[in-house]
């Protein structure tokens, strides 16, 4: 099985967006002691279920909507960005085609 690449201090990446070809819906970005960062590419409809990550997270819609649905339903569009606190419950349901950059503090 073959490891993922994660990027190196320095290295550049271009994001995809949301009407991107790419196959992975999920690109590994950074991995540290300190944080792990993610893209999320989801197509109209799809749905991530209610999950949570041990430490603080970030959420950056790049494009598209989507609904964050914490103890509140929360919209999200291109160029919102909010965090979550340790531990906060949510799922993600994409409205529309939908580029989201997720960062997790490890602690």
């Amino acid at each position: 099985m073959m490891a993922l690449h994660h990027l190196c201090p320095g290295e550049k990446i271009h994001l995809a967006s949301s009407q991107s070809t790419a196959s992975a819906r999920k690109l590994a970005l950074v991995k540290t002691d300190a944080f792990e960062s993610v893209q999320l590419l989801l197509r109209a409809g799809e749905e991530i279920s209610p999950h949570f990550v041990p430490g603080y997270a970030t959420i950056h819609c790049l494009d598209g909507r989507v609904v964050l649905q914490t103890d509140e339903r929360i919209e999200m569009e291109a160029g919102d960005w909010l965090y979550l606190d340790r531990g906060q419950r949510h799922s993600v349901a994409a409205l529309d085609e939908s580029s989201l950059l997720v960062t997790i503090l490890l602690e």
